[in-house]
């Protein structure tokens, strides 16, 4: 059953982004500059490519946002609640970070269009009275949701995509986690075999991931089984992945095969190929810059020019309240 649920987040009816865009910005970024830059990327670290084209087509950032909720439902949405239309099926699953495949964005689809999903189980389990082992068919059964999101990548760029899928704290609850739970840890599925870019030196495999336990338990907190309305591509993190939209977009860890509840913060692939770069919380900060360039603008999939970055992706309003109190610039 799809459940359409009003959450002040929704989409106002406006116009999808026209195809002929998405296709334009192909032939332009590959006629751009060769990649270059360092061995360790971010799972969505930025190619230099892209930033000559950022750099060269740069138009000043848009202005203060409109903040009114959205009266329409997700089913007739074509926009985000700041008026902004949302990026197509085509670019959605055309432009995808997935380091276990290929750092080429553009390549992913190719790679993984033959990647198995299925079967598929889930092993949720550690500080729970009631460890359980899911298969997808069993995930499905969680009444499903239509969310609309903004994705925001750690390398500046963006996207607006329609999810699928049903609340983390659903999945949790089901489990039980005791009173010495405090972070949860997801782990992606390790198959070298099926998966080219897991056979690289430079990373720790599996990918790893983690959230505090009430950033877990917020609403917002997506497990995505599709989006647009159909399953999830491989490309996409099928069958089952993580999306936490306020922080940017290597925290939404893709096929994950395992989930435990723990008492110390888990370290993640990115923390431990790059701890200088990556931090636990990841939230979107446009006051924060990573090392290597700034976060105080970004360019949405689709676009040629910039805009500017909001505080925690736009959702402030639902999860600034879980880090009062904490140095954001320290917690980062």
């Amino acid at each position: 059953m799809l459940i359409k649920k009003q959450t002040g987040i929704e989409i106002p009816s406006s116009e999808i982004t026209p195809e002929h865009i998405y296709r334009t910005r192909r032939q332009f970024m590959k006629s751009a500059v060769a990649l270059a830059g360092g061995v360790l990327l971010a799972s969505c670290a930025p190619r230099a490519e892209e930033t000559a084209m950022e750099e060269s087509t740069a138009v000043p950032p848009t202005t203060t946002p409109k903040t009114e909720p959205a009266t329409t439902t997700a089913a007739r949405a074509t926009a985000d609640e700041l008026g902004d239309p949302l990026n197509t099926f085509e670019q959605i699953t055309n432009y995808n970070n997935y380091y276990e495949f290929t750092t080429d964005k553009e390549e992913v689809a190719k790679l993984a269009k033959d990647f198995p999903t299925s079967p598929w189980q889930i092993e949720v389990g550690g500080m729970v009275n009631k460890p359980q082992t899911f298969s997808i068919d069993d995930l499905r059964a969680f009444e499903q949701e239509e969310r609309i999101y903004r994705l925001r990548c750690v390398e500046a760029w963006s996207m607006i995509i329609p999810w699928m899928g049903f609340p983390l704290a659903k999945l949790l609850q089901a489990v039980e986690p005791t009173a010495d739970a405090k972070y949860v840890r997801f782990e992606t599925i390790l198959d070298p075999d099926n998966m080219p870019g897991q056979r690289s030196p430079w990373f720790n495999w599996p990918y790893v991931e983690g959230l505090r336990l009430d950033e877990a338990m917020n609403d917002l907190t997506l497990m995505a089984t599709g989006l647009y309305g159909k399953e999830l591509m491989p490309q996409s993190g099928a069958p089952l992945r993580l999306v936490v939209p306020w922080k940017y977009g290597f925290k939404s860890i893709k096929s994950i095969v395992k989930i435990d509840l723990v008492d110390k913060m888990p370290v993640s692939l990115w923390m431990d190929s790059a701890p200088n770069e990556y931090g636990f919380y990841a939230n979107v900060n446009p006051e924060v810059d990573h090392p290597r360039w700034s976060q105080a603008t970004e360019r949405r999939i689709g676009e040629l020019g910039r805009r500017e970055t909001l505080m925690f992706n736009g959702y402030a309003e639902q999860v600034a309240y879980l880090y009062d109190g904490m140095d954001l610039r320290a917690n980062f």
